[in-house]
Order: C-alpha cells, then sequence, then structure tokens
C-alpha cells in the first residue's frame, strides 16, 4: 500500500474500507465548506458512500496505480489527496483539507510527495493540477510548487446547477528535474 512520511506528524496514507466512517465525519462536518467547491459532496450522505468510494479507489488503483491517499495529521484525519493516471503519460493531483487543518502546509507537503511518486515511480511527463478561478487557497499550491499557470478551461464542468471554469497548472518532468526535483528551493513561476 502506498504510505509516505511527509514530515514529523504528517503521512499520507491510501485510504482502505477501515478509514470510511472517519472520512465521512471529516467530510460531514466540513459539508458546507467543501459543496462550494467539489461536486461529489452532496453525493455522500452516509459513510457507506465513502466506503463505496475507498473500494472504487482501490480498484482503480490495481488497475492504473490512481492513488486516493489520506492526509494525516498528528494521527487525525485531516483531508484527502488523489492522483489520477491519465494513458498519454500525465497525471491530474486532487485534494482537500477540513478547516480546522488547512494553513498548516499539509497540502503543499502532500503534493510535493505525489508530483514526486508521478515522476519518479509512475515514469508521468505531467502533472496537471486545476482550480476554481475562486478557490484562491487550491490555486496557490500549484504557484507554491512552481507549476506553471496555462490557462483557463471555460465551462469545463457543471457544479451546483451552473458552469464552472478551472485554472489549468503544470509541471514537466523537466523543470521537476530542473529544480531540484521539487525542493523547496524551487523558485515558484511568473503567473
Amino acid at each position: 500500500m502506498f504510505t509516505h512520511r511527509l514530515a514529523r506528524g504528517v503521512e499520507l496514507q491510501m485510504l482502505e474500507p477501515r478509514h470510511a466512517d472517519e472520512l465521512f465525519a471529516l467530510t460531514d462536518r466540513n459539508r458546507e465548506r467543501l459543496r462550494k467547491w467539489l461536486p461529489w459532496v452532496d453525493g455522500t450522505k452516509k459513510a457507506d458512500d465513502t466506503r463505496a468510494f475507498i473500494r472504487d479507489s482501490l480498484k482503480r488503483h490495481a488497475e492504473t496505480s490512481d492513488v486516493v491517499a489520506g492526509i494525516w495529521h498528528r494521527g487525525k484525519l485531516a483531508g484527502t489527496i488523489g492522483i489520477h493516471i491519465h494513458v498519454e503519460g500525465r497525471a491530474m493531483i486532487g485534494y482537500w483539507l477540513g478547516k480546522d487543518f488547512e494553513g498548516k502546509g499539509l497540502v503543499t507537503l502532500a503534493c510535493r510527495a505525489m508530483v514526486a511518486h508521478a515522476f519518479r515511480d509512475l515514469g508521468v511527463e505531467r502533472v496537471e493540477i486545476l482550480a476554481e478561478p475562486r478557490n484562491r487557497r487550491s490555486r496557490a499550491i500549484p504557484q507554491r510548487l512552481g507549476f506553471r499557470r496555462e490557462g483557463t478551461l471555460r465551462h469545463i464542468a457543471k457544479h451546483n446547477g451552473r458552469f464552472i471554469d478551472h485554472v489549468v497548472y503544470s509541471l514537466l518532468r523537466e523543470e521537476w528535474e530542473a529544480c531540484g526535483e521539487g525542493q523547496v528551493a524551487c523558485p515558484p513561476r511568473a503567473q
């Protein structure tokens, strides 16, 4: 199983069915905040919905190397991060945190680990992060990690009854390697 220690008291661990109750409780406590950005929230009504999601994630991992991991902070589930692998050599990362865990650098650490996993272990050429233009916190992560803003996909998804845009950020393997494989020294790119 995928596990990765990020820092003292912070780790990534692939989600398993035994985490469903804890993940559902975290989702439920943050429901109003999350539904603003994430379309799956309204369809997650009970722990069994979360359990089904985790089982599906494990099946996708076995078939495609996709990973959905929990982000743990001091033994508590803080949120999730996932990486979806596309056949054409690219990967897409998505993430969310519970409100009580924001501002601790957890997603930045988790993204850095997922980017390294994508390039080192999975051999992808390109990693993407998409974010809704108004979601400043989510957009700050790829900016902080040296991703390049490529543009905006207009009306790419429907959420809460309206079409929304997504800002696309990407990092190429050669860029990641050139900046010390994603270390802190990698300067943010001009946006």
